[in-house]
């Protein structure tokens, strides 16, 4: 059991560095899963806490968010108490059932601590509570449903971030350009008027994205509307059990430690600094910085694993000089403005 989760706020304490060597030394294997269950929880606080306590005995590690609306979780869980892990949500009214999905590639070295976090809502849409109901979804298809619906000619929407569809989508998808699912709702809805009547197809990572944008969307006259059940992540698995045509090229990107795994052995992105094949996402060196970007290994060598020649400078300077650039607004700024953007896309500019 986790020593913090008393009286201290339930969180965990440990450095980076100390988390890291105790996940290294594990002797046990863990099982990385996803799961999201739209459901009014009266009381989050209280629930965020009672998982803290179950899931820190269980020695589970993710990043959870909780509110009024539900249940987003991204997390791994030791291999010898999963079964206990599966009962004990299910036995829960609000969880009876929830459907989980596991990581096709899985080295257990997803998450290094647990983090359960209460929330306004598990996704953040930007529209007011009463401005659509999201709970008339539309249909689920399983991965059979969606390949013939694929061929049929139905439009394929990708919602999830552009930095995600980079590095893998399914083919002839409409791969919106936005930053945040807020940003993605009234470009993808710009994106497919006049196509009310058509058969829409929704995908994302895990599934939770699509739940919300159906109800959008049928809330705006769209007639068909239909999401991958279990997104890109049961898609890999289903196509792999019964043996199914694969139409996802490249890889899927996830928010743990592992930044992607693939569904097909094609790399459709590029390193943005050279621009030779990659697929590889890492965050820049520079903690003032921290951008996450594409690249190459020969590129993480020569500039030090930084994404522009100006962090690959600040890395070299003492720990209380890059400590004051951290704490300096005007700096942080411009290391996230679009000029420094530029540099390490340099395809933005053409």
């Amino acid at each position: 059991m986790d020593p913090n989760a008393g009286k201290k706020g339930l969180i965990n304490r440990f450095s980076r560095e100390e988390l890291q060597a105790r996940l290294e030394a594990e002797d046990f294997k863990r099982i990385t899963v996803s799961f999201y269950r739209y459901v009014i929880l009266e009381d989050a606080q209280a629930m965020r806490d009672q998982l803290y306590q179950e899931w820190s005995e269980l020695n589970c590690l993710g990043r959870i968010y909780v509110a009024r609306e539900g249940i987003n979780a991204q997390m791994n869980v030791p291999e010898h108490n999963w079964e206990r892990f599966v009962k004990e949500v299910h036995a829960k009214p609000q969880f009876k059932d929830i459907p989980f999905k596991i990581a096709v590639e899985d080295d257990g070295k997803s998450f290094l601590k647990l983090v359960i976090k209460v929330r306004e809502r598990i996704l953040a849409d930007g529209l007011e509570d009463d401005s659509y109901d999201v709970t008339n979804v539309g249909r689920h298809l399983d991965a059979d449903e969606w390949n013939r619906a694929m061929e049929e000619g139905a439009v394929v929407v990708d919602m999830r971030n552009h930095y995600e569809s980079e590095i893998g989508h399914f083919e002839n998808s409409i791969l919106p350009e936005a930053e945040t699912f807020r940003d993605e709702l009234p470009e993808v809805l710009e994106k497919l008027k006049g196509q009310e009547d058509q058969k829409i197809l929704l995908y994302c990572t895990g599934g939770i994205r699509c739940e919300k944008t159906s109800a959008f969307l049928k809330h705006h006259g769209f007639k068909d509307v239909n999401q991958l059940h279990g997104g890109i992540i049961d898609y890999a698995r289903q196509i792999k059990t019964k043996e199914l045509p694969n139409k996802f090229h490249g890889k899927n990107f996830v928010f743990d430690e592992r930044l992607g795994e693939g569904i097909s052995n094609e790399v459709i992105s590029h390193c943005h600094q050279c621009g030779e094949p990659c697929d590889t996402h890492v965050n820049c060196a520079n903690v003032a910085c921290n951008l996450l970007f594409i690249q190459c290994p020969n590129c993480a060598a020569k500039y030090e694993k930084c994404c522009s020649e100006e962090c690959q400078s600040v890395v070299h300077l003492s720990p209380e000089e890059q400590k004051a650039i951290r704490k300096n607004t005007e700096q942080k700024k411009r290391f996230h403005s679009h000029r420094h953007w530029e540099e390490v896309h340099p395809q933005a500019k053409n």
